[in-house]
């Protein structure tokens, strides 16, 4: 898995296996866990160390950016957090290329706000071969 970081945006971007982002997805639905990146994977001065998942009371999924240690903390309660999974899953499913733009706006359904916006990509990349 790689997590790159664009802070002019306030934008992550998450690529990896079908492998990568389901362990991603049942780490947020379970509200817990750590993904400490290869330093290999943490070549580009905005890419990220890892990951971290916290069960929070919410509301909502907080994504946000410790930028002390450069990772991307994942923090919510688990209804929110179940959406996300979800959504990760789907991602990890596809059998073509595309992305997922995860953003916060005004009233969002699972998103607290203050969340970083996330591209997630397909594990066969970011768009579709179509």
């Amino acid at each position: 898995m790689k997590i790159e970081f664009d802070p002019s945006y306030a934008l992550g971007d998450v690529s990896g296996s079908a492998e990568d982002l389901n362990l991603l997805a049942r780490m947020v639905a379970e509200g817990e866990g750590v993904i400490d990146l290869p330093s290999s994977a943490a070549t580009g001065r905005h890419d990220l160390t890892g990951v971290e998942v916290r069960d929070t009371p919410g509301p909502g999924v907080l994504l946000h950016l410790d930028a002390s240690r450069r990772v991307l903390v994942i923090s919510g309660d688990g209804p929110a957090r179940a959406v996300l999974a979800d959504n990760l899953r789907e991602m990890a499913e596809l059998d073509d290329g595309g992305h997922l733009h995860i953003e916060y706006f005004p009233d969002h359904f699972y998103l607290a706000e203050g969340s970083l916006a996330l591209v997630v990509n397909s594990p066969h990349g970011g768009m579709p071969r179509r």
